[in-house]
């Protein structure tokens, strides 16, 4: 069986529509087949039902007026008809006896007389009467319909009245109007299926042979967007707002890449030069030799500094995780401090213990860079303010120099973009603490933005992170 089983799966495989537009039309031509065939054979059933019972009612009616005639009176000839009732006849109960008839039944026997059985109990009987009896030779079936009855006249009695069994029912006639009707519905809704899923996918084989001539070298191509509004309408959209980022992401890291080879040009060009002047001195002094090896010790330092910079952007860029810990931001500000006497006066300012869950080394990256940068414009003092607002914790830097002007705040933080300010100031510096900074603060859901201190009239650089509830016992 499993065997059969299999095969007949293998086979459904093969001859599977491969397209969706085949695929869904087949299914809805096969959902509507079953569809149809179930209100076909209810509607048959019930047309059917429907005639017979309409047919038995008339001969009941009209037997039942006979047997209010028959009460008082007796028929002295034929029993009066009225079409389409032309049957009618008073049978005795015992002898089964014809006593009275219309004209079409005149000379004939009985009908039909009820089984003693079953019509012990009732005083009305229903039969069907069909040739090849011979009284109905060369006639249709009948509907007959009997009523018991107590008639001065005549004694016990059945007064039976038929009709023709209707033509409907004794041919197939509403089996092919309804196949023919539901071959044509098929076939409409199989054409019109086919249609309307060819159209509804026009737009999507469109998209496909857009999608077909992207490359890296043409990602300012879009798709086309339909004017459907429905969820195609909505995946191009979608799949239009994925390329501009991906757009935007090629962009960056080609300027990133761009500035990277920059910088790391500068240095490695300034020591060759020197290297390359000390080698062609035939007789080196001592002295310019020292000085030599503290500028390429200098230049050293830069290049170890960019490349580590570098590598915490393709680790921020890779999203890698890096473990987390419950960390009194506070404290933390306040050991970091603790020693640095060189520059600037700096003052922690905090009202108590401010839990973050962060990586301890990476805030210290963060709070190192933001005091490096403050330290580089400030004139004599910086302020750091450690606080909880809400559900937020937030640290401050402010400092006391010329500030940031408002349409440079946004540049601060891209990779390698440096103020002339800045350049002037640390001519060494690459232009990555700020974008490291904002980066590692927005991976831990939080914020790092610039504006001007209302404290020291200067520049603050405001770091937001999640807060964590207050230590447990």
């Amino acid at each position: 069986m499993s065997e059969w089983i299999d095969k007949v799966q293998a086979m459904w495989r093969r001859l599977r529509p491969k397209s969706i537009r085949a695929r869904v039309t087949l299914w809805a031509v096969a959902v509507l087949i079953i569809v149809i065939g179930l209100w076909s054979l209810a509607t048959t059933i019930a047309v059917r039902e429907f005639v017979l019972d309409r047919d038995r009612d008339q001969a009941a009616r009209a037997a039942r007026l006979v047997v209010g005639d028959i009460v008082d009176s007796r028929y002295e000839r034929l029993i009066p008809t009225d079409a389409p009732i032309l049957w009618l006849q008073i049978v005795d109960q015992d002898t089964h006896e014809v006593l009275a008839a219309s004209a079409a039944m005149y000379g004939e026997p009985a009908l039909a007389v009820p089984d003693p059985e079953s019509a012990s109990d009732s005083v009305r009987f229903d039969t069907t009467v069909c040739a090849p009896e011979a009284h109905l030779a060369g006639r249709e079936c009948l509907l007959v319909v009997g009523y018991e009855a107590d008639a001065t006249a005549y004694g016990d009695v059945w007064v039976l009245a038929a009709s023709l069994r209707p033509t409907l029912v004794e041919t197939a006639t509403p089996e092919f109007v309804l196949v023919g009707m539901s071959g044509v519905l098929l076939c409409a809704s199989g054409l019109v299926t086919w249609y309307g899923v060819g159209r509804a996918l026009r737009p999507v084989e469109r998209i496909s042979a857009e999608l077909d001539r992207l490359s890296a070298s043409n990602l300012d191509r879009r798709l086309p967007v339909p004017s459907s509004h429905d969820e195609i309408a909505h995946l191009a959209r979608t799949a239009n707002a994925s390329l501009e980022r991906l757009s935007e992401a090629v962009a960056k890291q080609r300027r990133f890449v761009s500035d990277a080879s920059h910088e790391l040009r500068n240095p490695i060009a300034g020591m060759r030069t020197r290297i390359e002047v000390e080698l062609s001195d035939p007789a080196p002094d001592p002295w310019a030799r020292e000085l030599l090896l503290t500028a390429l010790l200098a230049d050293t330092e830069r290049l170890e500094n960019i490349v580590a910079d570098l590598l915490e952007l393709a680790r921020l860029d890779t999203g890698a995780v890096a473990d987390s810990q419950r960390v009194d931001l506070s404290a933390l500000v306040a050991d970091e401090m603790v020693g640095r006497r060189n520059g600037p006066v700096i003052r922690v300012h905090s009202a108590g213990p401010v839990w973050v869950l962060v990586n301890r080394l990476r805030i210290t990256r963060v709070l190192t860079n933001l005091v490096v940068n403050a330290e580089r414009h400030a004139r004599s003092r910086i302020d750091i303010t450690v606080d909880r607002e809400g559900d937020s914790a937030v640290m401050r830097v402010h400092d006391d120099g010329a500030g940031v002007p408002e349409r440079d705040r946004g540049r601060v933080f891209e990779r390698f973009a440096r103020l002339q300010d800045s350049r002037e100031r640390d001519p060494g510096g690459s232009g990555l603490g700020l974008p490291i900074s904002r980066e590692i603060a927005e991976d831990y859901g939080g914020t790092l933005t610039v504006a001007d201190s209302d404290l020291l009239g200067g520049a603050v650089f405001t770091l937001t992170l999640p807060a964590e509830p207050g230590r447990l016992a």
